[in-house]
């Protein structure tokens, strides 16, 4: 049986580590996709703060401000009403509105979102970039990344691609942990933790490959259920269903008349924080069709999840009532399990030492392939066979001749 999952745990390394070392590179830069972002767009991303005020402090945006750039942007021709926009987190960033992208040709072709970047104090418009599209310049980079890590740069169908990778990654670790499995002894477990064999290349590949699979390999499993919901939630929903309670997750709609005025996205808002005081409101979802809601982005105080935060709040686009609400911090069972995922996934859940050891960890894909290979390589060569000793000729017996 340890051969057949030996077999396996090589089989599927070798099927599948191009694509593993792929996603764990991006993902390790993605662990900083915000600030480097930033640092890499600086006039597209950045602005001056406000007089009196210092970079990075956190800022609460008025919902008057956020109306005001929404405005802004349906007055003007060459945009005209978002989709979605994302306000300020700290001082010195920017809004950020989303469009919604036209419906790609096929289920291969990546779907790309056009993103218009504006100043928070003066509503001018900075630039913008269409998040999806591939490149390697400044503003196309991180999205870039994003999207391989994501979609592979193949839209929905790569999405069921990733998703296979991460079944993958997920048999991977646990066969790797059978293999590594040592005898109960308190020396051999040493050996199976501890590197040696320096100068040696094929056994410190060996002992390097078994070693580092017994550090990573917790995280290794987290990062491949969450990287599977992410993408194809449908295949991971049964397995948290049969452990704790999972709330649907469906669209929620207006209970209002259709045809009775509209509220503005600052009475949205103002719903939201009504209900969330102390949260601050990451970004704001525009209907765009009579029978949709407001959806409103908040992060609590204490959430796992930073950023955008993890808090919902739909709001009846017609009477400004709260349709749904979702509260990570009051979730208990399968909602809490799943409100940990992405900050698990991030590394962000513990702060900069969450987010560097998940940097790290996205190196040891590679690691792992090289040495992996290594071993491979090494042991498939089959000794060559011992030749029979050639065959010693008896010497010649002399028979002395008789005498007459």
């Amino acid at each position: 049986m340890k051969n057949l999952i030996r077999n396996v745990h090589l089989w599927a390394g070798l099927i599948f580590g191009t694509i593993l070392v792929l996603q764990g590179l991006t993902g390790s830069l993605l662990s900083w996709r915000h600030e480097l972002d930033a640092w890499l767009n600086p006039g597209l991303l950045r602005v001056a703060p406000p007089s009196g005020k210092a970079a990075g402090q956190p800022v609460l945006i008025e919902p008057a401000a956020a109306a005001a750039v929404v405005e802004r942007l349906v007055r003007d021709p060459a945009y005209g009403r978002p989709d979605t926009i994302f306000l300020p987190e700290t001082q010195g960033d920017v809004y950020v509105a989303w469009y919604r992208p036209a419906k790609p040709a096929s289920d291969w072709d990546q779907g790309v979102t056009r993103q218009v970047m504006v100043d928070p104090a003066s509503l001018a418009v900075l630039g913008e970039r269409n998040w999806g599209e591939a490149g390697l310049s400044r503003p196309l980079l991180m999205p870039t990344l994003f999207h391989l890590h994501r979609y592979l740069m193949a839209g929905e169908a790569g999405k069921v691609v990733i998703a296979v990778q991460g079944v993958a990654l997920f048999l991977l670790t646990l066969t790797g942990i059978v293999v590594w499995w040592p005898k109960m002894t308190l020396n051999a477990f040493w050996h199976a933790i501890t590197v040696r064999g320096w100068g040696q290349w094929p056994k410190f590949s060996f002992r390097l490959h078994r070693a580092a699979g017994f550090y990573t390999a917790p995280v290794l499993l987290v990062l491949a259920v969450t990287g599977v919901y992410f993408n194809m939630p449908a295949w991971v929903t049964p397995a948290i269903k049969a452990v704790a309670p999972l709330t649907p997750n469906t669209k929620a709609a207006n209970a209002s008349d259709a045809a009775s005025p509209r509220i503005g996205i600052d009475a949205a808002m103002a719903a939201a924080q009504a209900r969330f005081p102390d949260g601050r409101i990451s970004r704001v979802s525009i209907p765009a069709k009579p029978e949709q809601p407001f959806e409103v982005r908040l992060r609590q105080p204490g959430e796992l999840r930073h950023g955008n935060g993890a808090t919902r709040v739909s709001v009846d686009a017609g009477n400004g009532a709260l349709l749904r609400v979702v509260d990570p911090l009051a979730a208990h069972g399968g909602d809490w399990m799943v409100s940990t995922f992405y900050p698990l996934h991030t590394g962000e859940a513990f702060g900069a030492l969450g987010r560097i050891l998940i940097s790290i960890v996205g190196v040891t894909p590679l690691a792992f392939f090289i040495t992996g290979v290594v071993v491979w390589l090494k042991f498939r060569r089959k000794p060559a066979k011992p030749r029979a000793p050639a065959a010693v000729k008896p010497a010649p017996v002399r028979v002395p001749a008789t005498v007459e």
